[in-house]
């Protein structure tokens, strides 16, 4: 089994959203640690989120899973009904086609870290019910849209 070198795995920072979505995701940062060991059935990620950014849009996924345990500093999950702290140690799921819209937060004074591990299905289709946003990614890549199907520019 392959050991992964953390620090040598690459850090995607920010988000692919259109640029009228990108202002809040400037601090965060993924390491995509299942690509570089070419697993392919689930995406597995470690997450720095700095201080007043944002892990996403509030989401919810048609055909993915999402899990996560959080391992350093605190962040905001802000749901459906709600908001809740996690700290290290807390956990998180959000099934697929639950509709349970959710994002995590950093509200605090440091860096919060957590993992993040989710199925990769060969298509997907994300709802963003804050924005008028919709992705939808296949064989033919990924695609931002309104609701109403009109590609973002």
């Amino acid at each position: 089994m392959p050991k992964v070198d953390i620090a040598k795995v690459p850090v995607r920072s920010g988000s692919f959203y259109p640029a009228e979505f990108q202002a809040e995701h400037k601090g965060r940062h993924k390491q995509a640690l299942g690509d570089v060991v070419g697993l392919t059935q689930f995406g597995v990620n470690i997450s720095r989120i700095e201080p007043g950014a944002a892990t996403a849009l509030r989401h919810w996924h048609e055909q993915e899973d999402e899990f996560i345990y959080m391992l350093e500093g605190e962040l905001v999950l802000i749901e459906n009904d709600g908001e809740i702290v996690l700290k290290p140690g807390d956990a998180a799921g959000f099934k697929a086609g639950s509709g349970i819209a959710h994002k995590l937060v950093n509200r605090g004074s440091r860096d919060a870290v957590y993992f993040e591990v989710g199925t990769r299905a060969k298509s997907e289709r994300v709802h963003y019910p804050d924005v008028d946003l919709v992705m939808e990614r296949d064989e033919k890549g990924r695609r931002y849209l309104h609701r109403n199907g009109k590609p973002y520019a």
